[in-house]
C-alpha cells in the first residue's frame, strides 16, 4: 500500500515578496509614486500568484489530515496492481469533508503505479439519469463518438463491455441518480471498479434491490467526519502557500476564516479565494480585515447561488415552496409539490431531496420525526 508524503516543493510555484515603497517612489519622489500608481499591476506585487490552487476541483500533489482514508481506499483498490479486481468502495460525509478529493487522490495515484488503467470522474447530480451515466462512461474511454439520444441503452452497455481494461469510476453524489438499476447494469461488468461518493449511505442502499444492497455491503465503506478547526487551518495554510503571496494574511485571519466555515473545507477555500480577489482588486500588497469581512458573506452567496444552480427541476420546486412560506412540514411541502408537478415523485423521494438541500445549507429542519419541518435558506 502506498504511502502519504508530504513534498511541499510539488505543489509551490516561484513566490515573490510585494516591492517595497522605496521601490516604488525611486529617487524622484512622489511623482514617481504617483506614476507608478496609474500603471498596471506585475504579478509579482499581486496576492493571488497561482488562481489554480484556489479553485473548487484543484487536486494537489499531497493530502493532509485524510491519510487514514486514504490508505483505506488505496488497501480496496490496490488489488489492480496485481492484475486483481480491486474492492468497490464508497465514501461518506458531510459536504466540504474532502470526499471527492480524496477518491480523485488516490486513483490518481494509482495510476501512477498502473499502465493500463482508465478511470473517469461522474457527477451524478449534473448526469442523473441512466443515459447521461452510460455516456459519460463512455467518454472516459473514449468511445462516445457516435452516441445519439437515440441509441439503444443496450448498445452502450454492450460497448462497456468491451472495454479490456480494469476502468475505475468515480460516481459523485450517487444517491442523486434518477434510476439507480444501472449501478446494477455496471457492477455485472468485470472490468468496472465503482468508487461511490455520498453523503449518507442510508439514502443510496434504501433504494436498491436486495441483490444489490448485497453487493454494496460487501464494499469498503470509509467515513468521513467534518475538518476540525485546526485542520482547516493547516489546509489553508497549505493553500496560501501555494497560490499567494509570503505572508499574504494572518495567522488571526485564517483561523477567522476556518471558523466561518464550520468544518467544511470547500467553504473554508471559497472565503479565501474571494478575500484574495478582493485584494487584489484593490490593488493591497496584502490580505486585510476588511477583506476577510468582505469575503465570508460574499462566499456564502456564491456558494448559495451555486448550489442553486444544481438543482433539479424537483428540487428546485422544493426549494420554492419553501421560499413563500416561514416553515413547513414534509407533508404540507409534498401536498403543494403535488399540485405544481406534471409528474410528481414519491413522497420517500421528496424527503430524500429535502434532506440532500439541507445538506447544502439551501434549506434549514428543524425538530423530528413527526414534529420535522423545513425553511428555505436565503442570502
Amino acid at each position: 500500500m502506498w504511502q502519504v508524503v508530504r513534498n511541499d516543493a510539488d505543489n509551490s510555484d516561484a513566490v515573490c515578496d510585494p516591492p517595497s515603497a522605496a521601490t516604488l517612489r525611486g529617487d524622484a519622489g512622489a511623482a514617481t509614486q504617483a506614476a507608478a500608481d496609474n500603471e498596471p499591476r506585475s504579478d509579482m506585487t499581486r496576492v493571488i500568484q497561482n488562481a489554480r490552487v484556489l479553485q473548487d476541483d484543484f487536486l494537489p500533489n499531497e493530502i493532509v489530515h485524510r491519510h487514514e482514508e486514504v490508505n483505506q481506499m488505496s488497501k480496496a483498490l490496490e488489488p489492480v496492481i496485481d492484475g486483481d479486481r480491486p474492492q468497490d468502495t464508497f465514501l461518506v460525509g458531510p459536504s466540504g469533508a474532502g470526499k471527492t478529493c480524496i477518491a480523485r487522490y488516490t486513483v490518481d495515484k494509482l495510476q501512477e503505479k498502473v499502465l493500463d488503467i482508465e478511470s473517469h470522474y461522474i457527477d451524478c447530480w449534473q448526469h442523473s439519469n441512466r443515459f447521461r451515466v452510460l455516456y459519460k462512461v463512455l467518454e472516459g474511454v473514449g468511445t462516445s463518438y457516435d452516441i445519439h439520444r437515440s441509441t439503444p441503452q443496450d448498445q452502450m452497455l454492450a460497448r462497456i463491455e468491451e472495454i479490456e481494461h480494469p476502468y475505475l469510476l468515480i460516481l459523485d453524489e450517487v444517491d442523486q441518480l434518477e434510476d439507480k438499476g444501472v449501478l446494477r447494469k455496471l457492477y455485472a461488468i468485470p472490468q468496472v471498479t465503482m468508487v461511490l461518493i455520498a453523503n449518507r449511505k442510508r439514502e443510496v442502499l434504501s433504494t436498491l434491490d436486495e441483490r444489490l444492497q448485497s453487493r454494496l455491503r460487501s464494499s469498503e465503506f470509509v467515513r468521513f467526519d467534518r475538518y476540525t478547526q485546526t485542520e482547516l487551518v493547516s489546509l489553508l495554510q497549505d493553500r496560501i502557500r501555494w497560490g499567494l503571496t509570503a505572508d499574504a494574511l494572518t495567522t488571526a485571519q485564517i483561523e477567522r476564516i476556518a471558523d466561518a466555515a464550520a468544518g467544511n473545507a470547500r467553504d473554508a477555500i471559497s472565503i479565501l479565494r474571494s478575500a484574495a480577489r478582493n485584494a487584489d482588486h484593490e490593488g493591497a500588497a496584502t490580505i486585510r480585515d476588511r477583506d476577510v469581512s468582505t469575503a465570508i458573506p460574499t462566499a456564502r452567496e456564491e456558494i448559495h447561488q451555486k448550489n442553486l444552480t444544481k438543482l433539479n427541476a424537483d428540487q428546485r420546486q422544493l426549494y420554492e415552496i419553501l421560499t413563500e412560506v416561514d416553515e413547513l412540514s414534509p407533508n404540507e411541502i409534498y401536498e403543494r409539490y403535488k399540485t405544481r408537478t406534471a409528474e410528481p415523485k414519491t413522497k420517500r423521494t421528496v424527503r430524500t431531496y429535502l434532506k440532500k438541500l439541507a445538506d447544502y445549507n439551501l434549506v434549514r429542519s428543524t425538530g423530528s420525526g413527526p414534529s420535522r419541518s423545513y425553511e428555505a435558506i436565503e442570502l
